[in-house]
């Protein structure tokens, strides 16, 4: 069951809860489910019955009450507890595996992977000023309204209804690639920065980091073909021990280990911020040559919870990937905060659509990047290590985040490196 066959499963016992006169409520659109946080438990957690609870005009817990026994009665659910105020914590059965089940659907549809019907047979007339940002951003707005199955027209002309904050100076010197970033990123009320900054290979540059990502993940493809072995879904056998950067190289008592043959022999961001005395982004250039910390795997027997957490450090009010508490489950599968954006990508797009908002598809794949770069170092075999089932399983969820974010700059109309 993948997090949004099981977000319709949540909204499904809404439903019943509504038909049966437990609940007077309108069914919302969308029911979020997410890795369970601190004191939660399960393979996913929902908010439904918080969010629910003041028009239902009863107690959250109440609410949580009448949901989780119609949950708990779903097929490829197991068990659902109520934690807290009134969280949904929803432990899915042994032979289902939530992280296999999102990367085949990703493999299966490919870039296009979140395409959706919100828009369905809808025209939506784009009237913009000649003026370059609204260019670019009418531009996206028009690929994304057909990933929703509409249409969008643009023209020039009073009425305007399309009016981001126009662009201080020309952005031509930046490139098409960066200059486009630059204009979509930020939100469309604020201004956007026509810098160099954007065409800085650090982690301070999110276009960077997403390119970085994307680029990585193709490398790792090619160095697991030399070594003869390609992605296949299924559990990937790993409790991550990565910090809470972005690019993972917080506290991890990191030791360099023999690798495979690789793309690249240096590390050529030595120069970019460290942290204990390490570069972040030299702890993960050799990514594609086998991991440079010592991964963690999981063992035959029960392993203790973990923290894993990834951040974006996107200006633009990115939304993060909190802190989350995994805790190995019966299929040998640990959640991965790679999860979340990689569920959400297809309301992402939705939104990004209905709004007539390519920012947020923007920061949803630095999002994105930032969650699946602590993954890479271990998905390759070190040494006299053989490829495994969990090294294929870790490839195809890497290679289903490099699809998203493949994808994703192809509609912003940027350019997704095989090498950088």
């Amino acid at each position: 069951m993948t997090p949004v066959e099981l977000s319709r499963t949540v909204l499904h016992a809404v439903r019943r809860a509504v038909d049966d006169g437990e609940l007077s409520v309108t069914v919302p659109e969308r029911a979020v489910v997410t890795e369970p946080g601190p004191g939660g438990c399960g393979d996913f957690s929902t908010t439904i019955a918080l969010q629910l609870a003041r028009p239902a005009g009863q107690p959250a817990l109440r609410v949580a009450g009448i949901l989780r026994a119609r949950l708990a009665e779903a097929e490829g659910i197991r068990d659902v507890v109520v934690t807290g105020p009134g969280f949904l914590n929803i432990s899915l059965d042994e032979q289902v595996d939530p992280v296999a089940g999102l990367v085949r659907e990703i493999r299966e549809k490919g870039t296009r992977y979140g395409y959706g019907d919100a828009l369905a047979g809808q025209v939506v007339a784009l009237r913009v000023p000649y003026e370059v940002r609204a260019e670019v951003v009418a531009d996206a707005v028009v690929r994304l309204v057909g990933t929703q199955g509409g249409r969008a027209t643009v023209e020039h002309g009073e009425p305007v209804n399309l009016r981001p904050v126009p662009a201080p100076e020309d952005p031509a010197p930046l490139g098409p690639d960066a200059a486009r970033w630059a204009l979509l990123h930020p939100a469309p009320h604020d201004r956007p920065r026509i810098t160099a900054d954007h065409l800085v290979q650090r982690e301070s540059n999110p276009l960077f980091r997403v390119r970085y990502a994307h680029a990585r993940v193709r490398a790792l493809s090619r160095n697991a073909a030399r070594l003869g072995f390609s992605a296949e879904p299924g559990p990937i056998g790993l409790v991550a021990q990565f910090g809470a950067g972005p690019f993972g190289a917080r506290g991890h008592g990191g030791v360099r280990r023999p690798g495979v043959p690789a793309d690249a022999a240096a590390d050529p961001f030595g120069t970019s911020a460290s942290a204990g005395g390490r570069s972040l982004l030299g702890t993960l250039a050799h990514a594609d040559a086998g991991p440079l910390v010592t991964p963690v795997y999981a063992s035959a027997g029960p392993l203790a919870p973990s923290t894993v957490s990834s951040s974006s450090s996107s200006s633009a009010g990115a939304s993060a990937v909190a802190d989350t508490e995994s805790t190995t489950s019966t299929t040998g599968t640990t959640p991965t905060p790679l999860l979340t954006p990689l569920a959400a990508h297809p309301r992402v797009l939705a939104v990004a659509a209905t709004r007539r908002a390519p920012d947020r598809l923007a920061r949803h794949l630095v999002t994105v990047a930032d969650a699946v770069l602590p993954l890479l170092p271990c998905v390759l075999p070190v040494g006299d290590e053989k490829p495994s089932a969990a090294h294929r399983a870790r490839l195809a969820l890497a290679e289903a985040a490099g699809t998203v974010l493949a994808g994703g700059l192809s509609l912003l109309g940027i350019d997704a490196p095989e090498h950088l």
